[in-house]
């Protein structure tokens, strides 16, 4: 399963993953030349390379994910986590998101998970 980190996704998520699965298939916005890109050509780019994204955007990034679905247009699959959320449980959550469940479990109809929405 393909994750794509957003570009204001914390880092330390990121490297924390990779510490406890190296063979994690996840990538920055940053490592793929896409700094600065809005969301739209973020959820594009995701798509077009089967990466689900990781994100803490409540406020703009579901709201293109939707649009995407409206029209028809894939969506790779989501998950948006609260960014208050402790980097040990954000890690735990998505680890146990990759681990169970099918990729295609998220492809179809863009499915998002969130995490954290409540005082964790």
């Amino acid at each position: 399963m393909g994750l794509l980190a957003d570009e204001n996704f914390n880092r330390d998520i990121v490297r924390g993953l990779l510490l406890r699965m190296p063979t994690l298939d996840v990538v920055r916005v940053k490592d793929v030349g896409l700094i600065g890109v809005d969301d739209a050509g973020v959820l594009a780019w995701a798509s077009e390379n089967d990466r689900i994204i990781l994100t803490h955007d409540r406020a703009t990034m579901p709201d293109f994910a939707y649009g995407r679905l409206r029209e028809g247009r894939a969506m790779p699959g989501m998950f948006v986590l609260n960014d208050r959320l402790p980097v040990r449980r954000a890690m735990e959550e998505i680890l146990l998101m990759v681990e169970c469940s099918g990729r295609g479990e998220w492809r179809a109809g863009g499915v998002f998970a969130v995490v954290g929405e409540g005082n964790e």
